[in-house]
Formats: C-alpha cells, sequence, structure tokens
C-alpha cells in the first residue's frame, strides 16, 4: 500500500462525502464495478475499441507484416495442396481405367464403342479422363506428385509457424507496453480516483482484463488475419475448380451472417457483465482479506461467504452465459457447413458421371469445401472472442482515460533549500464546489515548532496535511513552502521534503533493513543503524537472530504493532525530511508502547517542522501551538494552557477525554 492508499483510509471529510460517492457513481457509469447491480450494456464503441486495440501493434508494424507475408504464403500452399492431390487421385483412378481397356485401342475408339452399346454416361465419364489404354498407373508420375505434396506440406507449416512465432513477438511486446503504460498511470492518477475506486476493481482492470487482451490479441486476432487470407485464397480456387460447386458452397455464407447476428450482439452483453462481475468478486475477496481479523473478530463470516456466493453465483450466471453464446458458434456452423457437403458430394458425384469433372477435381473441391468451413467457423468464433475482448480492453483503456492529475510545468521552478517554513495564506478547498470544506484558511508553521491538529471528526484534519503534500490542489489562496507556492513546484520537489508516520504501518515483505532503507534509497548501513538507534527499533532488533537481516512476513506479523510503527519512524528518519506529518501515530498502542514511540518521535520531531494530528489530547500539550478545527475551518488556535483557560472548543473536546463526560463531539462542534 502506498501513502496515497494509506491517507485514502483514514477518516474524509463529512462534507466532501457527497462529492466522492456521486463521482464514483460517475465512474461506475463509465465502465467501472458498482457497489450493487452489475451494469450490463453493451460496449459503448464496438468498433472504435476494436481499432485502438489493433493500434498498440501499431510500433511493431513491420513485424506485423512480415507475419502477414508467412501467412499468405501458408494460404497459398494450403490451398494448392488439394489440386495436387486431386492429380495423385486422377493418376491411380485413370490408370485403373486405363488398365482395363484393351491395348492399342485409343481413348476416342472406346468412347466411341461406349455410345454405340448404349452406355453415355460412361462414355462421357471416360471422354474427361487422360488415358492410356493398357498402360496402368504411372507409379513414377505418382510418386513425384506425392513427393511434391509432401514438401508443400512441410513448407506450409514451416510458413505457418514462422508467422505464428513473429506474431506473438509482436503482441507479447505491445502487451509488455501496454502492462508499462498501466502502471505509469497509475502514478498519475489523483488521491480521489483510488479515494471513489474499490481496489479490487482496479486490480481485476490490471491484471484478468489484461491476460484476456493478452490470449486474444495471441490467439485470435492472428487466426483473424489468416482465416481471411485463407477464405479468399479457397474462394479464388473454389471458383476455378468449379463454379457451379463454388455456389453451392458460398450457402453458408448467408447462414453464418444470420447466425453471427443474432449471437454476436447477445455475446457482446454477456462478455461487458462477465467481466463487470469478474471485477466485483475480485473486489469483494481483497476487501475480504484485507479485513479477515476483522471479520473473524465480529463474527461475520457467514454474512461475508453469503455475499461471496452471491457474487460468485451472479459470475457463475454471467460466464456461463457468455461461453454457451460464444461456444453455440462452431456447432451450428458445423451443421451448417455439413450441409452445403452434402450438396457439394452429391453435385460433384453427378458431374463426374456425367463428364463434367474429373474425379481429382472434385476430390480437391470437396477439400476445399471442408477447408471453407474450417476458417468461417474460426472467424465467427475469433468474432465471439473479439467481444469478449473488446469488453475487456474497453475497461482497460476507460481506465488509461481517466482524469490525471493536472500536468506541471516543465519549467517549473525548482525548490529553493530551507528549514521548511508552511504558510497558508487564505487557503479555499473542497470536494465538491457545492459544498465548501475548507475556506479563507491561514496558518504559519516554523520550522522546529510542533503544529497540532485536533477536531471532531470530518472537521478536515487529514484534509490539511493532503494539501500540505499536494495530494489535492487547492481552489483558492496559497500555500507556501518557504516562501516559494506549493503550487509552483514540482510536485516531487514538494513530496520529497515532508516525512509521514501514519495510524497504520505500512510494511512490505523484506528485511527490516531494507524496509528502513524505503525512506532513502541511498542510505547507508550506519545512516540506518544511527536512525534504528534514535528511534529505539535497535532495541527489539538487537534482540532478533537474524537483526537488521530479519524478514518481515506478509503485514509484519511477526513484530508487534508498536514494533512496526517505530520502524515508520526510523524509515522517516532515515529520509530527513523537512516537514514531518505525524497522523495518529500512537493511537492503535498500548500506553507502555506510546511512551516509546512520543520518545522516537520527538528525537523525529526535533529541528523539523511537524504537524501531528491526534485524537489523544494527552500526546500534544507539549505542541507549540494547537489548531482546533471544525467544519475545515480553524476556530481556535494557541498552546494547551491557553486553550483551556478560553473554555471553547478545546476545552469540550478536553473534557469529553479526561472528566468522563458524555459529550456528542459532532454535535458540540456545531455550537
Amino acid at each position: 500500500m502506498s501513502k496515497n492508499e494509506e491517507l485514502s483510509q483514514r477518516e474524509r471529510a463529512a462534507a466532501a462525502t457527497r462529492a466522492i460517492e456521486e463521482a464514483s457513481k460517475d465512474f461506475d457509469r463509465n465502465g467501472a464495478a458498482p457497489t450493487g447491480r452489475a451494469n450490463t450494456k453493451r460496449a459503448k464503441d464496438f468498433r472504435g475499441t476494436v481499432k485502438r486495440l489493433v493500434s498498440l501493434l501499431g510500433p511493431w508494424k513491420w513485424w506485423v507484416v512480415l507475419a502477414a507475408v508467412f501467412g499468405l504464403g501458408w494460404v497459398i500452399l494450403t490451398v494448392w495442396t488439394p489440386q495436387i492431390l486431386g492429380q495423385a487421385v486422377n493418376i491411380l483412378f485413370e490408370g485403373a481405367i486405363s488398365r482395363l481397356l484393351p491395348a492399342g485401342v485409343t481413348q476416342q475408339q472406346a468412347v466411341e464403342g461406349l455410345r454405340a452399346a448404349g452406355h453415355s454416361s460412361q462414355a462421357d465419364m471416360i471422354a474427361a479422363m487422360n488415358l492410356t489404354p493398357g498402360a496402368g498407373v504411372d507409379f513414377t508420375k505418382l510418386s513425384i506428385v506425392l513427393v511434391t505434396t509432401l514438401f508443400m506440406y512441410i513448407g506450409a507449416n514451416l510458413l505457418d509457424f514462422l508467422s505464428g512465432y513473429i506474431w506473438n513477438r509482436a503482441v507479447m511486446a505491445s502487451i509488455y507496453k501496454l502492462r508499462r503504460d498501466v502502471e505509469a498511470k497509475i502514478h498519475r492518477l489523483p488521491l480521489s480516483f483510488f479515494d471513489r475506486t474499490r481496489r479490487g476493481e482496479i486490480i481485476s482492470r490490471v491484471t484478468n482484463d489484461m491476460d484476456n487482451i493478452a490470449n486474444v490479441l495471441q490467439q485470435t486476432l492472428a487466426g483473424f488475419i489468416n482465416n481471411i487470407m485463407w477464405v479468399a485464397g479457397l474462394l479464388i480456387m473454389m471458383f476455378v475448380t468449379s463454379w457451379k460447386l463454388a455456389l453451392i458452397a458460398l450457402i453458408i455464407i448467408p447462414i453464418m451472417f444470420v447466425i453471427m447476428g443474432i449471437i454476436s450482439p447477445r455475446s457482446q452483453v454477456a462478455f461487458q457483465k462477465q467481466w463487470k462481475e469478474t471485477g466485483r468478486l475480485n473486489a469483494a475477496v481483497e476487501e475480504t482479506f484485507s479485513a479477515h481479523a476483522l471479520v473473524r473478530a465480529f463474527g461475520r463470516e457467514e454474512s461475508v461467504q453469503q455475499r461471496f456466493s452471491e457474487s460468485n453465483e451472479a459470475l457463475y450466471h454471467a460466464s456461463f452465459r457468455a461461453q454457451f453464446l460464444a461456444g453455440s458458434i462452431m456447432p451450428l456452423m458445423t451443421f451448417s457447413s455439413l450441409l452445403t457437403y452434402v450438396g457439394v458430394a452429391v453435385v460433384g458425384g453427378f458431374q463426374v458421371a456425367t463428364g463434367q469433372m474429373r474425379l481429382g477435381s472434385v476430390q480437391a473441391f470437396i477439400q476445399y469445401s471442408q477447408q471453407f468451413n474450417q476458417p468461417l467457423g474460426q472467424l465467427a468464433q475469433s468474432f465471439a472472442q473479439l467481444q469478449s475482448a473488446s469488453a475487456s480492453a474497453e475497461r482497460v483503456f476507460e481506465f488509461l482515460d481517466a482524469a490525471e492529475e493536472e500536468p506541471e510545468d516543465p519549467a517549473a521552478p525548482a525548490l529553493n533549500p530551507g528549514p521548511g517554513r508552511i504558510e497558508f495564506q487564505h487557503v479555499d478547498f473542497s470536494y465538491d464546489p457545492a459544498h465548501p470544506l475548507i475556506e479563507d484558511l491561514n496558518l504559519d508553521a516554523r520550522p522546529g515548532h510542533t503544529i497540532a491538529i485536533v477536531g471532531p471528526t470530518g472537521a478536515g484534519k487529514t484534509t490539511l496535511v493532503n494539501l500540505i503534500m499536494r495530494f489535492y490542489d487547492i481552489q483558492g489562496g496559497h500555500i507556501l513552502l518557504d516562501g516559494q507556492p506549493t503550487a509552483d513546484l514540482h510536485r516531487h520537489d514538494v513530496r520529497a521534503r515532508v516525512g509521514m508516520v501514519l495510524q497504520d504501518p505500512w510494511l512490505f515483505k523484506g528485511t527490516i533493513k531494507e524496509n528502513i532503507r524505503y525512506g532513502r534509497e541511498d542510505a547507508t548501513d550506519e545512516e540506518i543503524i544511527a536512525a534504528a538507534k534514535a528511534t529505539y527499533v535497535d532495541r527489539f532488533v538487537s534482540t532478533l537472530p537474524d537483526g537488521y537481516d530479519t524478514v518481515l512476513e506478509e503485514d509484519a506479523a511477526n513484530v508487534s504493532a508498536g514494533e512496526r510503527q517505530l520502524i515508520t519512524i526510523a524509515r522517516a528518519f532515515v529520509s530527513d525530511p523537512a516537514i514531518l506529518i505525524l497522523d495518529e501515530a500512537t493511537s492503535s498502542v498500548d500506553t507502555r508502547t506510546e511512551s516509546l514511540l512520543q520518545k522516537a518521535m520527538a528525537a523525529l520531531r526535533e529541528g523539523r517542522t511537524s504537524f501531528v494530528i491526534a485524537h489523544r489530547l494527552s500526546t500534544i500539550r507539549d505542541a507549540n501551538l494547537i489548531l482546533v478545527m471544525e467544519h475545515g475551518s480553524i476556530v481556535e488556535q494557541g498552546n494547551h494552557e491557553e486553550l483551556l483557560a478560553r473554555k471553547g472548543a478545546y476545552y469540550r473536546l478536553y473534557n469529553s477525554q479526561f472528566t468522563g463526560a458524555a459529550i456528542d463531539l459532532d454535535e458540540e462542534a456545531s455550537h
């Protein structure tokens, strides 16, 4: 989890809640998995999505062209081979007939004799053949034809392999670039996007949908191109062989269009729903696993399982319908092809019997007919699979097209070195213009001072530090960092000056040393150990068998909550920030551990501008300045004694914690 995600899990200003929910609904309408019933509408622009999907291969167009050339060579050899095999059939059949005729009799004499005997049909069939009476089968010629056929098959398969190999290289390169673009996009999106979008939904788009796109591009699109060339080659050879039989074979084409016209729209809707339901299920599973301990603690296993079962069943029905519709195309196409096969066989046999065609030509045409149905069926199947890919691609493209953070000026000035002074000058901010949150806020935070921020839930405490970090941009006023407006600076420069310690410590799977070094990649081992000693991490690390090389398990379960928090403090310490933000950093530990954490944070705050968000007012008594916030405004400010003496908002908050008074903080905040 990144800093952004950690912050997004903290409290959100109550006045902004409606805006975030509305933004979430807008995003759901554009393709995200909604929290309720899945959106089952069709893809908004199937042709445009497919065109954009194909354009992914643009940088590797010459690879695609080369793959198509090899594919064309495969088609030529494939469609020519039946003609060669037809010659082999003619050699065998006509050789057998030649042996039955007496030697010394010409073919013309044999035909005239059959006609004189009243066998006109046999005479017509013999007349269409190439016979040498009494000669028998020419095995030398037959061997040449068979060897030629063998080499044509070998050549065709080699070209097919080369075409597939080059195509896969192009596809994998394009998917590699697409994954890289998605990863880069994640880091350009504003925090508001992650506030309103479930992480499981995002994960589904960048994993499941991406894999589906890769599979379809790799397997379907290449076959789609080859099958089109194959159909064109077969049509040419079929008409060259027999235009009458070709017309019979083409009956399947209008049948195919009828089938596609009926099934394709339904298939497209079904695949769209399938991938949306997949996103919903992934989001539910991710949330359940993230809060597994909480689910067990409150005994909500049954309700969680029930919700999973509902999502799983919805995905089952959506997937079954999508796969059923896609899978029904081939059987229907196969049945139609059998009808045309019967027609070709009957009419072809009649033409051989009447001498209109040679047997080898009919045999070749039957092969063409069977081959013709195969690419047609595959084209229909590919189109159905393309429906699935377009649904996934549309979701990925919507993610890539999501509004990003405001672009930064390349000519933005560099951040000047400074002690870390923060000034708020008449700052206005809201998540929704219709619901103002922070209005006309003025604040001066000087280096070496600790600024504590307190107030009821929804007062805008976390929003304030979000503005310092430029996770959100203000609508009015200025925030100055050492005299420079942060809006004019690069976000990275501003954030590099800030160190954060949050309520929920985030540690990744790795050694303790690696987790501390995350604060500054170029930190030496000596600097890491110095930071650990200054923040009391060294006390417990020295008792571990592997010391700083101890590998933290998933969720850092092999160290205590307080030890995890100390490691995050050491991580902030080693980064040596000018500004420090402590967001409820001690709220989840016991009193004894809190005392140790307070000492560690005191060492961390020394000489720095520090902002401390706290609910436990006992932890901020020594703050140089305490800001009391209500509804996004600072209603009081001063030190602990001054604020208590005023008996205002801070006094009420303090009494609610230390005198046991039953005070509704949110109600009091409205007084």
